[in-house]
């Protein structure tokens, strides 16, 4: 006999049973959840979108990583958020940090310092999120990485997780890059790259080229790095790439003709990548012309003026 079938009186005995089930599922589900997990679909959603304007990015970047990292702790199970958080981080430490220590170098050494050791804490910040939500999803992840003989070779990553591999290994590689005086975190390389390559293997053209940027990379770092494989690494970039091109072409500047004392090459590549990214804005304009004019997204925006920085400091460079 169904519960509906039952007599007056046993629907009266069942009530208290019905509202204490439906208050268990309120419990595990309240409101407060459920806002907070909506946040965190929201914020991670808007840690994606395109923005132009990097004083404005910059401006807003602030509170939305703090609100980011917040609800994070909250849900620390929502991949997407921790990727959008990691990936926050790792670009505001590059673009408004690191990139503004190397140009201020050369006038105020000790600021300029100062700004590579601020840009290192938010690398590790950016890694430590990413780490701990590959580590949920992949139970000894981390162990694995630093004791590659225990099985690092046979090791896969689920290809949803390829963001957050990236942004945890280009964080790290930030992180080292900044750190010379620290040869306990330099040490630490073998574990980006290994990390590096799991997303490669789980998805070689994850970021529309820009992880095999980063391959091209830490390829160039490693010691014995292959310049033929750096070389791979940013072809395969530029095969891939549709909207970020400019990366691979500045790369190839820097990872390739700068060390090969190629001057022209060096010029031509950088000039590549601002024609890039002007073609990125141009093609953003013409998808959406009532835009505000300057269509192209954040990253195009912080390429292209690093490319006409390295214009401007050729004479030093040669």
């Amino acid at each position: 006999m169904s519960f509906l079938d039952r007599s007056a009186a046993g629907p009266r005995r069942a009530l208290p049973l019905l509202l204490l089930c439906l208050v268990t599922l309120l419990a595990a589900c309240s409101p407060r959840h459920l806002v907070v997990r909506s946040l965190a679909d929201e914020l991670a959603t808007q840690g994606a979108a395109s923005e132009d304007d990097p004083q404005l990015a910059r401006e807003a970047a602030a509170f939305y990583l703090k609100l980011s990292e917040s609800v994070l702790r909250q849900t620390p199970e929502h991949a997407a958020l921790a990727e959008a958080v990691a990936g926050g981080y790792t670009q505001y430490a590059y673009a408004f940090v690191a990139s503004e220590a190397e140009r201020l170098d050369e006038q105020d050494a000790r600021a300029a310092q100062a700004l590579r050791e601020r840009a290192a804490r938010l690398y590790l910040r950016a890694r430590r999120h990413a780490l701990a939500t590959l580590e949920r999803r992949q139970p000894g992840l981390i162990a694995t990485l630093a004791a590659p003989a225990s099985g690092a070779a046979t090791l896969r990553l689920d290809p949803s997780l390829a963001g957050l591999a990236y942004w945890a290994a280009a964080a790290w590689g930030g992180q080292i890059s900044l750190s010379k005086d620290h040869p306990d975190i330099v040490a630490d390389l073998p574990q980006a790259i290994r990390l590096a390559n799991l997303a490669w293997q789980a998805a070689p053209d994850h970021g529309d080229g820009a992880l095999a940027v980063l391959m091209a990379q830490f390829e160039s770092a490693r010691p014995g790095g292959s310049r033929q494989q750096t070389e791979a690494y940013l072809a395969h970039a530029l095969r891939v790439s549709r909207h970020h091109p400019a990366g691979a072409w500045l790369a190839r500047a820097e990872l390739i003709a700068q060390p090969a004392g190629d001057r022209d090459g060096y010029v031509a590549d950088l000039q590549r990548a601002l024609d890039a990214a002007r073609q990125a804005d141009a093609e953003a304009r013409r998808a959406a012309p009532d835009a505000i004019p300057g269509g192209a997204d954040l990253a195009n925006r912080v390429l292209e003026a690093r490319a006409r920085w390295l214009l401007g400091r050729v004479d030093d460079l040669f």
